[in-house]
């Protein structure tokens, strides 16, 4: 069985932005928590992100954010690069086993979590990706450590391609419900639960593909993009 449906159904938002409070909270329920500790790339200033709720429930972690940091919070000003992630985690001691990563930076998504090396080994993974790109292309945009997203659609990288990444580092895609895709790493999730397609995952349909299908060909397979 996949958790596709029972994760949709615990959608709940009170910090998150589309529900991910709820999905987090139900994805430990299954996959069981350790340390309690979080790490998340990308905050903002960190009222609307998805470990603040974690947070307020006595977890610990960093957050890291390349405009915003906070004494009061663990919120860290940092421009976040594929060259400086593992250095990053080492100078604000993360955990080489911890319980969640979230990564939505909004550009080099999938090349971060590509750098971070094998030891780190959160149970689960939450990381933006391109909802607009075709679910049967494995793509990112080039890498570019100096990028800001400033509206470019050539942004981020596709599910499937998150996907393919996830599965190499040892991750089942669970649940996708853009702009976020849901991991778990696989030696713990429970053996009733399997991984599922990116269609699946998405909970994808007829018009929602052929408009990703069209937009593909009328306006972005033109642009620069990595097939990964």
């Amino acid at each position: 069985m996949n958790l596709v449906g029972d994760l949709h159904r615990h959608r709940s938002k009170r910090y998150s932005q589309n529900g991910e409070d709820g999905v987090i909270a139900r994805l430990f329920e299954i996959a069981g928590v350790t340390s309690r500790f979080f790490v998340e790339v990308g905050t903002g200033p960190g009222d609307e992100c998805n470990t603040r709720l974690l947070r307020e429930r006595g977890w610990s972690g960093i957050m890291i954010d390349s405009a915003f940091e906070a004494p009061s919070l663990p919120l860290y000003r940092e421009f976040v690069t594929a060259e400086n992630i593992n250095d990053l985690f080492a100078k604000y001691g993360v955990p080489e086993s911890f319980d969640l990563l979230s990564i939505d930076i909004d550009g080099n998504d999938y090349w971060v979590w590509k750098a971070i090396a094998p030891r780190y080994r959160p149970r689960v993974v939450v990381i933006e990706f391109n909802g607009g790109l075709p679910l049967d292309l494995s793509i990112t945009m080039p890498y570019d450590p100096a990028y800001h997203w400033a509206g470019q659609p050539n942004v981020g990288q596709s599910l499937r391609a998150a996907q393919e990444l996830g599965r190499a580092k040892g991750y089942s895609l669970v649940y996708a419900e853009p702009p976020n895709a849901f991991f778990v790493l696989t030696s713990i999730l429970p053996s009733h639960y399997r991984e599922v397609s990116a269609r699946k995952a998405s909970r994808d349909h007829f018009l929602m593909a052929l408009w990703r299908r069209r937009r593909w060909k009328r306006e972005l397979r033109q642009l620069a993009w990595t097939f990964v």
